[in-house]
């Protein structure tokens, strides 16, 4: 069984569960919220600093289009 709260065989603890990982290159955090907070994008700021990733999108699908519920957030680029 796969246990999200594991990368690379490194225990991230209970606090580190990411919606979706593709390929351990990108991460997608998905919410459904009527404005996302500052605490939303810091959270997906603090997942990609803790598995050294690069790039993240957060979604937010409570939205009349989705164009305007998707945030690229980049870590240190």
């Amino acid at each position: 069984m796969w246990d999200k709260s594991f990368h690379e065989g490194v225990d991230m603890g209970m606090g580190f569960i990411p919606d979706i990982m593709i390929d351990n290159k990108v991460i997608l955090e998905l919410k459904s919220v009527e404005v996302l907070a500052e605490v939303h994008h810091k959270q997906l700021l603090t997942y990609l600093r803790l598995t050294k990733l690069k790039l993240g999108l957060l979604v937010n699908f409570n939205v009349p289009l989705i164009k305007h519920g998707i945030h690229r957030i980049a870590n240190n680029l």
